[in-house]
C-alpha cells in the first residue's frame, strides 16, 4: 500500500499533548500535515470508554491512531476499532522508553522482540484496510543499530508494515529516564538514511531533534518523510510554513491570529458539551512566541482559562493583548535576523 504524499510531513504522537483539541489547532495551521493521536493502549481501547478515548473531529483528517501493545489479537481488535472510528492509519509504538510502557511489554522494549512485533503487524494488516505503520528507535541499550535495525525492519516489512517512522536515537532502557531518552542518546540521522538506502521501496520517515521546516527539507533529500515533535507543539507557528514550503500550497490560514479565531466556533461547541476552556487553550500558549504581547497572552490564559466558568471571551481577550501588526505576519520560521528583517518585520529569534 502506497502512503499518501501527506506523510511527507507529520506531527509526532506525544503523550498528554496531541489530544483531539491540539490536533484541531494544528489542522488550522496546516492542511497537509499528517497528524497522530497520543499513544493509546490496546487495553484502554478494548475495555475503556471508546468514544471519549477515540472520538475526534472530522476536520482533523488525515489523522492516525497510535497503539501501544504487544498481543497480536488485541492489536488486531484495537486496529479494527480505530478504523471503524474513521482513522486513516494505525501506527504501532515501538519507541516509547517509559517504565510504565516497558512493564506493559510495549514501546521501545519490543525492539528486542522483532518477531513479536511482526506478529502484531501481520494481525493488524489482516484486520484493517488502512495503512499499518511502525514507529521505532534505531535500537535499544547495547543493540548494534546496524544489524539490529535492519533485522527489525526486514521482519516488520515482511509482515506487511506500510512504513517505518524512525526516531534517530537509541533508547537506553537501563540507566536513563524517559526524559533523558528524549535528549541524551546521540542523534544518528545517517543511520536512518542508510536504512532507507537498504530498503528503497519502504517509506521511511525520520524523527528526533528536528527543530525547523528548513531542517525538514534537508532530510527529505534522504528519506520519504519528516516528523516534528516538540518543536511543532511548543512553537506551533512553525506549522504555518508547512503547506507552502513542503507542499507548494497555501495554508488554511495566513496568520496565527486568523487560525485561532477560526477555532472559536469549535471551542464554543466543546464548551457547550462540557469541556473546560483550559483543556483546549493549554495547547495555544506557544502560539505567539517572540511576538510583542505573547507574555500577556499566556498570562491571561493561565490566570483566567482554568476557572470553572471560563468561556471563549477569555481567549478573545487574550488575543487582543497580542501586537496586531507583528502577529499578522504568517512566517516566523527563519531565525536569521537579516532574513527575518528582509521579510519586513522585526526579528523573532528565539532567545
Amino acid at each position: 500500500m502506497q502512503l499518501n504524499q501527506q506523510h511527507r510531513f507529520s506531527v509526532a504522537p506525544m503523550m498528554d499533548w496531541t489530544d483531539r483539541h491540539c490536533r484541531v489547532f494544528h489542522r488550522l495551521l496546516t492542511r497537509d500535515a499528517w497528524l497522530y493521536t497520543e499513544m493509546l493502549t490496546t487495553g484502554a481501547i478494548i475495555h475503556g470508554a471508546r468514544k471519549r478515548l477515540l472520538g475526534f473531529s472530522d476536520v482533523e483528517h488525515p489523522v492516525a491512531l497510535q497503539l501501544g501493545g504487544s498481543r497480536a489479537d488485541d492489536l488486531a481488535a484495537s486496529a479494527r476499532i480505530g478504523e471503524d472510528f474513521g482513522y486513516d492509519e494505525i501506527n504501532l509504538n515501538v519507541g516509547c522508553p517509559s517504565d510504565r510502557v516497558k512493564d506493559g511489554r510495549f514501546g521501545a522494549c519490543l525492539m528486542a522482540e522483532p518477531d513479536l512485533v511482526a506478529d502484531g503487524v501481520h494481525a493488524m494488516k489482516r484486520a484493517v484496510s488502512v495503512p499499518v505503520t511502525v514507529k521505532c528507535r534505531i535500537g535499544i541499550d547495547d543493540q548494534d543499530p546496524e544489524a539490529g535495525l535492519d533485522t527489525f525492519a526486514r521482519k516488520v516489512v515482511a509482515a506487511g508494515a506500510d512504513a517505518l517512522i524512525v526516531h534517530a536515537r537509541k533508547a537506553w532502557l537501563q540507566g536513563l529516564s524517559p526524559k533523558e531518552n528524549r535528549n541524551l542518546p546521540p542523534l544518528d540521522y545517517d543511520r536512518v538514511y542508510r536504512l532507507k538506502a537498504s530498503f528503497p521501496d519502504l517509506p521511511v520517515i525520520i524523527n528526533g531533534g528536528i527543530d525547523s521546516i528548513s531542517e525538514a527539507k534537508s532530510h527529505l533529500a534522504h528519506v520519504d518523510g519528516v516528523m516534528l515533535g516538540r518543536a511543532a507543539y511548543q512553537e506551533p507557528w512553525r506549522l504555518l510554513e508547512v503547506d507552502s514550503e513542503l507542499f507548494g500550497e497555501e495554508p488554511p490560514h495566513a496568520t496565527m491570529k486568523c487560525a485561532i479565531q477560526a477555532m472559536i466556533p469549535y471551542i464554543e461547541d466543546q464548551l457547550a458539551g462540557g469541556a473546560r476552556l483550559h483543556s483546549i487553550t493549554r495547547h495555544l500558549v506557544g502560539a505567539f512566541h517572540g511576538v510583542p504581547g505573547a507574555r500577556a497572552f499566556r498570562r491571561h490564559l493561565a490566570e483566567n482559562g482554568a476557572k470553572a466558568d471560563a468561556g471563549v471571551n477569555v481567549l478573545k481577550e487574550a488575543l487582543a493583548l497580542v501586537d496586531g501588526t507583528t502577529a499578522e505576519h504568517s512566517l516566523y520560521e527563519n531565525r536569521d535576523p537579516s532574513s527575518v528583517q528582509a521579510r519586513g518585520h522585526a526579528s523573532l529569534e528565539t532567545p
